[in-house]
């Protein structure tokens, strides 16, 4: 699905800027360094709370799940605390977004060979932009 899609769904939620932050593939998507097929959003566990009220839980990780974005309440194994990554997002388009740099760390920590990919992706962008990481 086309990400600007997506990022429409995810619109329709009417979330609270400052209580939430897309992770996973969706900063490399806003960037074009990948494509994304759904929407790993952080949010406060308030939100987590009331959403959860009205659509089906995660069996597995106790996540929220809304057609094709999935609200989390937790980042593992990224250590530092969701009121950190959310403060610290990128806005984008509107649209908050934690950093590359957390997603790079992230993705080094899971080590999966999907993440593999994802990291020589994000250091080739990073290093492309002239960043440190």
């Amino acid at each position: 699905m086309e990400f600007n899609k997506l990022l429409e769904e995810l619109k329709q939620l009417n979330l609270p800027t400052n209580k939430f932050a897309i992770f996973g593939s969706g900063p490399m998507a806003v960037r074009k360094i990948r494509e994304a097929k759904d929407i790993d959003v952080l949010v406060f566990p308030d939100i987590l709370i009331e959403f959860a009220k009205n659509y089906p839980i995660n069996d597995h990780n106790g996540n929220v799940v809304i057609g094709n974005i999935e609200l989390c309440k937790s980042c593992e194994p990224l250590t530092e605390k969701i009121e950190k990554l959310i403060e610290t997002a990128e806005i984008i388009e509107g649209i908050p977004f934690v950093s590359l740099e957390y997603i790079l760390q992230f993705k080094k920590k899971l080590n999966r060979e999907k993440d593999k990919i994802d990291v020589e992706l994000i250091e080739n962008y990073l290093s492309k932009q002239n960043k440190k990481y």
